[in-house]
C-alpha cells in the first residue's frame, strides 16, 4: 500500500507540476499577446496621425498657393472691368478655389486656424473685387491677417 500511495503523490505532483507549467504558459501568452495588441494599436494611432499630419499640411499648401494666386490678381486688378474681362473670368476662378480652401481648413483644423483664414479671405476678397483707396498698398492691408493664419498654422502643426 506504500508503494500504492507513494505513486499517487507522484503523480498527483506529475499533474500538479503540468497544471501550474501550463497556467504560467497561458499566463506568457496572453501577457504576450496583449503587448502585441497595444503595439499595433500604437502603430496605427502613429500611422493616423501622421496621414492626418500630411493632410493638414496639403490642405495649407492648397490654400497658402491659392492666396497668393488671389494676391496677384488683386496686384493687376484694372481699374475698370465687367464680367466678360479676361481678369474677371481668371480671378473669379481663383477665388472660387480659395473659397474651396478655406471651407477645408474649417473641416480639418481647429476654429482659431480658421477663423484667422477667413480673416484673410474676407480682406482678399475684398481687396480683389472692390479694390483698395488710392495710396493703400495690397501687401500691406492683407498683411496682418496673412501672418496671424501663418502664425495659428504653425502654432497647430507644431
Amino acid at each position: 500500500m506504500t508503494a500504492m500511495s507513494g505513486q499517487v503523490w507522484v503523480s498527483l505532483i506529475s499533474l500538479g507540476g503540468v497544471a501550474l507549467g501550463s497556467m504560467l504558459s497561458y499566463l506568457v501568452q496572453h501577457r504576450t499577446q496583449q503587448s502585441a495588441e497595444r503595439a499595433e494599436q500604437q502603430r496605427q494611432q502613429i500611422a493616423l496621425s501622421e496621414t492626418r499630419r500630411a493632410e493638414r499640411l496639403t490642405l495649407l499648401e492648397r490654400f497658402i498657393e491659392v492666396g497668393a494666386e488671389a494676391e496677384r490678381a488683386a496686384f493687376s486688378r484694372p481699374a475698370e472691368f465687367d464680367d466678360t474681362h479676361p481678369w474677371h473670368r481668371t480671378t473669379q476662378d481663383v477665388m472660387n478655389r480659395l473659397w474651396v480652401a478655406e471651407r477645408l481648413l474649417r473641416i480639418q483644423f481647429p476654429l482659431p486656424v480658421h477663423d484667422a483664414a477667413r480673416a484673410y479671405f474676407l480682406d482678399l476678397n475684398r481687396t480683389v473685387w472692390e479694390g483698395l483707396p488710392d495710396g493703400e498698398s495690397v501687401r500691406d492691408y492683407l498683411e496682418d491677417n496673412r501672418l496671424a493664419f501663418l502664425d495659428a498654422a504653425r502654432a497647430v502643426m507644431g
